[in-house]
């Protein structure tokens, strides 16, 4: 994208190259809506079933077709497969417009919303049922489930017709209305498309149009006892909808003969006209370290491995928001992975390449103790403290300076100090000079014990005309710098050092249990103590705690007049790398 500009060239995209053929041959070029007005030439829609919490599989169609829209001066459409009422909540509708909306797209257009819902569209589904019936092109068959599945055959052997296949349209059509008043219970009947109990692709094996299911729908209440399947719904609602590139992943390959059969016949009943929507697919994101599974997901919340689908560790849009991914870091690793017919394993190393490209240039720097230990100076004035400064970025000075204190007691990290360091250590020890960064030359005169050994306190002197920033400064030469705060003023904060949530790349992998490559390091939480200016941060400001890596302000916990609660959001650098 073009406000990074150390990200590497986009992928390969097949699916642009289609949308550029279209547009050349001006295939879409006079559609006109209902009100004689002139439709963009590209229209494309993000499809999700209301049932569960976006991921980030997602989040690579959600960029794919709102990007192309945009990028081809078209629009995309938000729309709800709700048509299966037993799974589906106005929770997930919720959740999935939010979540839409935080990636930074939008399916308004001219001041028009284009937000649909398939149950927009049941009755007019209904209606195109009747048409297909009267056609001769569907039919009622009261077959169990498991006669209709057993009858279907298999790669070798064709199915067997049903014996209703045969029913007479004036039959299939009172019975089918019969099916929508209500008088029959789940189960007693389908209707099924007739199309060829013999074809070499068994979804065309006469399918499955509607079924009945005595359910409460989510918006339309107990207005249906009938509901549409999805591969009759989504290919009428695009076609009511005029997209024109109706992307999906390659799991629905097969379906896409039944896709063109359905519009192919309505066309040839009047109701639809050329040129019709056309399906195209591209490979699913499949991410190591990672499950997508939304029952394996379910498990996780359920049986309390993870602290919700927001926990930070969850490959749900709304879990890695809150670990602080940015909605441009998405975008842009989508970009790098591309678009192609091939599936293919994404390191998570990508993901997070992709987060620490975006923060690199824009997050704030700070100063973070995550494992502190007590550096008293002796012989700095106790009660006094003086104002060091340091770049609020080292490659932005238009940001200004950040303040904070130096005063004699300070807190550093634990590993900054060694009685008998090895060899090559160049930080704390007694007799060593290190910098405290942004701050003096210190000399370590040695430590504090308790009576069982442990080092409590870290005893130094500093050198007076050694401060950052000084004349003298440079007058002592000095290998090691160490970062520090403030024992005084510090802020105390809760830190949570979250990691990936599996340690196996494919967790998953030949069906083995998922839950024995939880990485049980995956979560830990400290008590740490952060430069002053930190004790206002907001939810969701993000900072690179030097050294440390970046961090977020918890989205949730950070609550105004409270210390701010931290995520870290992804180390410096890849620390599971080969």
């Amino acid at each position: 994208m073009s406000q990074h500009d150390n990200a590497t060239p986009p992928a390969s995209n097949f699916v642009r190259a289609l949308i550029e053929h279209d547009l050349a041959s001006g295939k879409h070029a006079h559609r006109k809506d209902a009100a004689g007005q002139p439709l963009p030439t590209v229209i494309t829609r993000f499809p999700p079933e209301p049932n569960g919490y976006l991921h980030i599989g997602h989040a690579k169609s959600i960029c794919l077709n709102f990007g192309l829209a945009r990028d081809f001066g078209g629009r995309c459409h938000l729309r709800f497969d709700d048509t299966n009422p037993v799974k589906e909540d106005t929770e997930y509708v919720d959740t999935i417009i939010d979540s839409v909306r935080w990636l930074g797209f939008s399916w308004e257009q001219g001041g028009t919303a284009h937000l649909h819902y398939a149950s927009d569209y049941f009755e007019r589904l209904y209606q195109f049922a009747e048409l297909l019936i009267q056609a001769g092109k569907a039919y009622v068959d009261s077959q169990d489930a498991e006669t209709i599945a057993a009858t279907r055959g298999n790669f070798s052997e064709p199915g067997t017709p049903s014996p209703w296949r045969t029913r007479s349209v004036e039959e299939n059509l009172q019975l089918f209305r019969d099916m929508r008043a209500g008088k029959y219970p789940d189960g007693a009947h389908v209707l099924r498309a007739k199309i060829d109990m013999a074809a070499p692709n068994i979804v065309m094996r006469d399918p499955i149009l509607y079924r009945i299911r005595h359910a409460h729908h989510h918006r339309t209440g107990d207005a249906w006892c009938i509901y549409p399947m999805y591969d009759f719904t989504h290919c009428v609602s695009d076609a009511l909808e005029s997209i024109t590139h109706s992307l999906c992943t390659l799991e629905f390959e097969n379906n896409r003969p039944l896709y063109d059969w359905v519009l192919h016949a309505l066309r040839d009943a009047g109701v639809f006209a050329d040129p019709l929507p056309h399906q195209y697919e591209f490979a699913r994101l499949n991410l190591t370290y990672a499950i997508t599974s939304k029952r394996k997901l379910l498990q996780l919340v359920n049986e309390k491995r993870v602290d919700g689908w927001d926990d930070p560790r969850m490959p749900t849009l709304v879990g890695i928001r809150r670990r602080g991914y940015t909605p441009e870091s998405i975008q842009l690793f989508c970009e790098r992975i591309g678009v192609s017919k091939a599936d293919s394993w994404i390191d998570m190393s990508v993901l997070e390449g992709a987060v620490r490209d975006d923060l690199d240039a824009r997050a704030p720097r700070a100063v973070a103790v995550l494992d502190p230990l007590k550096l008293i100076i002796d012989n700095y004035p106790e009660g006094q403290s003086e104002t060091c400064t340091a770049p609020v970025h080292p490659k932005k000075p238009e940001l200004g300076k950040r303040e904070f204190p130096l005063s004699r007691e300070l807190w550093i990290e634990r590993e900054d100090f060694q009685e008998e360091p090895p060899k090559g250590y160049f930080r704390l020890f007694p007799g060593n000079k290190v910098r405290l960064r942004y701050g003096y030359v210190i000399e370590c005169t040695g430590c504090d014990k308790d009576a069982d050994g442990n080092i409590t306190a870290v005893r130094a002197t500093y050198l007076p005309e050694t401060k950052s920033g000084t004349p003298g400064a440079d007058s002592v030469k000095v290998k090691g710098n160490i970062h520090w705060v403030s024992a005084a003023h510090a802020c105390a904060a809760e830190v949570r050092l979250y990691d990936r949530l599996f340690k196996e790349p494919h967790p998953d992998a030949g069906g083995r249990d998922f839950l024995q490559a939880l990485n049980p390091d995956s979560k830990r939480t400290l008590t740490a103590y952060l430069e002053p200016g930190l004790a206002t941060a907001r939810p969701e400001d993000r900072f690179q705690f030097e050294r440390h890596g970046y961090f977020v302000a918890d989205r949730v916990d950070t609550q105004p007049g409270k210390p701010p609660v931290f995520n870290r959001i992804v180390g410096l650098k890849d620390s599971w790398g080969k």
